[in-house]
């Protein structure tokens, strides 16, 4: 391992926004902060929003310093990454984020019932190959409902036209409300200003190579039963970020 990264995670350790627990101490005791965030961590009553899969923490500090009167945490199973923002959130003495680092496969034992409004998936891997790895599919939206107020809201924010067409197909099948959809977010007029003018390093790596961004926000009923659509999908014509666009077909414009 390289210095840079153990000087990055010896900060995040030391960083008072930041949060580590790993699963082996899961499975002995309860999260201590299970159903405690806002008055043990965020000492207020404002509402809990969290963001699967923050990366580098871009998307959670911006909108953070949007919406001061809710409260934000960053979650990533990467600390590295995810150091820019914590190092960020510190050094602008922000007291309305935190950095949650574990898988998000385990979120559900972070957070007890009914203590996050609201969920924001930006740019998540769209796991074409096992639905149940998708942030968007039944197998996570089940999890969600355990700590998710009912018809809570969660916002997909992606490049990937096979998971914004996989979530927008699942939503209908199991009859979600979806209030917005898009599939070219910046050709949208009287659109939120939130949803463009924070953009993540991945989103602009995206936006350099010519894809559109696509956003969809739905609601999520506690109250009805989730099954998987039975479609196929066109999968994406890229693999990594590392990859050149191979075509234009493939980027579908």
């Amino acid at each position: 391992m390289g210095k840079g990264k153990l000087a990055k995670f010896a900060d995040m350790a030391a960083n008072p926004l930041v949060v580590e627990y790993p699963y082996w101490r899961l499975q002995q005791q309860e999260f201590h902060l299970r159903g405690q965030w806002n008055d043990t961590f965020f000492h207020n009553a404002n509402p809990i929003v969290l963001e699967l899969g923050c990366g580098r923490g871009e998307y959670t500090v911006g909108l953070a310093r949007r919406f001061p009167d809710r409260n934000f945490i960053g979650i990533d199973i990467k600390g590295a990454r995810m150091w820019h923002g914590a190092q960020t959130a510190v050094a602008e003495g922000m007291t309305n984020v935190a950095f949650l680092r574990t898988s998000i496969e385990f979120i559900h034992h972070f957070f007890a019932p009914d203590e996050v409004s609201e969920l924001w998936l930006t740019f998540s891997d769209p796991q074409m190959k096992k639905a149940t790895k998708r942030l968007t599919s039944t197998h996570f939206l089940q999890r969600y409902r355990q700590f998710l107020i009912p018809d809570g809201i969660i916002h997909l924010k992606t490049d990937s036209p096979f998971l914004y067409t996989y979530t927008r197909l699942m939503a209908q099948h199991n009859h979600l409300p979806v209030e917005v959809a898009t599939d070219d977010l910046y050709r949208e007029r009287d659109i939120d200003s939130s949803l463009t003018d924070i953009r993540t390093y991945y989103e602009q790596m995206w936006l350099d190579r010519g894809f559109t961004i696509k956003y969809l926000r739905l609601r999520l009923p506690h109250d009805t039963a989730l099954t998987e659509p039975d479609v196929d999908i066109p999968v994406d014509g890229y693999r990594s970020y590392n990859h050149e666009v191979r075509s234009t077909r493939t980027t579908g414009r």
